[in-house]
């Protein structure tokens, strides 16, 4: 970590604006703001309706450039791709601010920027960004969490410097955007998964504050460029978790895109603005999957569902096991190299690029002075993000393993860190009998975990603070701010 990261608290993230893309200047000093679909007007002084773009003396500027939450690894099931090299490790960046404003957002401490606090927020050049990826050996960065809309020029910068070092791009967004910049994304992002909230108008108006006719426009853009593509609907309680939602959507896949594209029915969990309910009941999931899968759609899963067939990928033809997964592990099992089945020849629409780069581990712990925690799965968390930072001027190792049941427990597996280097990485229950995950750290090393709900999401809190509502919602809990009378 460098040392502008190392003085983090210091800083107000809102201090310096970075020039912005996508502007046009109007009468008086305004400032129109064509990144997305609003096209928001910005007087002078005043930031759109993302609150990270802004006008500072007649300039559209970026309030976030380079402004993150912590850089994680993770699986690329993590970003409900399912199709595009299967089990790799990523490292996923958020950012601050969003485009839309749903009201159960589960990345809401973040993604509204009132709520961003300057302790939470780390700084990072793109230089950085693909150093951490080429040194941890990870092949793909994953634009994510709050959404990449609002980051635009750092994420068109730092993809096409990633590139550069043959590291792929994948782009996990809500895509409320503008055709300008989808054209400008193309050429840098290799693989889109867009979450699509709904196939209603007025749910879309509601519910997000955005409006669906440019995300479904957008999102057909993609797919006719042929960038690898994947969409999902987030299935909430009562409110878009019926028949007629995935019959909608797998429509929508049919007639504007094709049956090959991957499509997620995703399990929702009360968050945000929208605790007052219970997380979305596994029968109606299977009730949608089975709908799309009627209609014509080739590949259909269930997202944030543990222990069910729906996660894994079948030839369409011979019905054989392709890929095996387990919550945010996968394993290829049935898919030849160049995508097609082993058993009968068939094209799985899987595609396989650079080979996902497995940890290295040892059988035991070396000997020394290692300091052990350990962490329980629980009712709904099943994955944790595990931060470690080295506290000195040498390079440290930090070891973590999968605790099991009625089998070995898995070897030890070794992230090596630079002197002075924070990281953040998943690590997710892989099978039924899996217990539970310890990490071992040298002296001079720290580490923390932090518990995670369903897909990876920010904010996360430290296991030690504990969850809410028998597992169902997060911490920390929105608190809705009331009038002054």
């Amino acid at each position: 970590m460098t040392q502008a990261q190392e003085n983090q608290q210091a800083k107000k993230w809102q201090e310096n604006g970075y020039p912005a893309q996508l502007s046009e200047a109007l009468e008086d000093g305004v400032v129109r703001c064509h990144l997305s679909p609003r096209n928001c007007k910005i007087r002078p002084g005043q930031h759109g309706f993302c609150m990270v773009r802004a006008n500072r003396g007649g300039r559209l500027v970026s309030l976030n450039y380079g402004r993150s939450v912590h850089a994680t690894e993770e699986t690329i099931e993590t970003e409900a791709v399912f199709h595009f090299e299967p089990g790799s490790r990523i490292l996923s960046m958020g950012n601050i601010g969003c485009m839309l404003n749903c009201d159960y957002c589960h990345n809401w401490k973040t993604s509204q920027a009132r709520f961003v606090e300057d302790k939470d927020v780390f700084y990072y050049t793109p230089e950085e960004v693909v150093d951490i990826a080429v040194r941890h050996d990870i092949n793909v960065i994953s634009w994510t969490y709050n959404d990449p809309v609002v980051w635009h020029e750092f994420v068109t910068e730092t993809a096409a410097l990633a590139r550069q070092q043959g590291i792929l791009n994948l782009y996990k967004s809500a895509f409320f955007i503008s055709a300008e910049a989808i054209e400008q994304l193309i050429p840098v992002i290799d693989i889109f998964s867009i979450s699509i909230k709904s196939l209603d108008a007025a749910y879309y108006r509601k519910i997000t504050k955005g409006w669906i006719e440019p995300v479904l426009d957008g999102t057909e853009m993609v797919y006719r460029s042929g960038k690898h593509l994947e969409v999902s609907t987030l299935m909430v309680t009562d409110l878009s978790d019926d028949e007629r939602t995935a019959e909608k959507m797998a429509d929508f896949v049919l007639e504007r895109l094709g049956p090959e594209v991957p499509t997620h029915f995703v399990r929702f969990h009360p968050d945000y603005k929208m605790t007052n309910t219970i997380r979305t009941p596994i029968d109606r999931l299977e009730r949608a999957r089975r709908v799309a899968i009627d209609r014509g759609v080739h590949h259909v899963y269930l997202g944030n569902v543990y222990d069910t067939d729906a996660a894994n990928t079948y030839c369409r033809n011979c019905g054989i096991l392709q890929v095996s997964r387990y919550g945010l592990n996968a394993a290829k099992v049935g898919v030849a190299a160049d995508g097609n089945c082993t058993n009968c020849g068939t094209d799985a629409n899987i595609k396989q690029v650079v080979g996902p780069q497995p940890r290295r581990s040892l059988p035991e712990l070396p000997d020394g002075d290692l300091s052990t925690a350990h962490f329980d799965w629980h009712g709904d968390v099943r994955a944790l993000h595990v931060q470690v930072r080295n506290n000195t001027q040498a390079p440290g190792r930090i070891y973590h393993r999968r605790v099991r049941q009625s089998t070995a427990s898995s070897p030890w597996s070794f992230i090596d860190l630079e002197p002075g280097e924070s990281y953040r990485f998943i690590t997710a229950k892989s099978t039924l009998d899996e217990t539970g995950v310890s990490v071992a750290v040298p002296a001079g090393c720290t580490s923390s975990l932090h518990q995670v709900f369903d897909r990876a999401h920010f904010p996360t809190t430290a296991a030690a603070e504990g969850t809410l509502n028998d597992d169902i919602s997060p911490l920390p809990l929105y608190q809705p701010q009331r009038r002054k009378a």
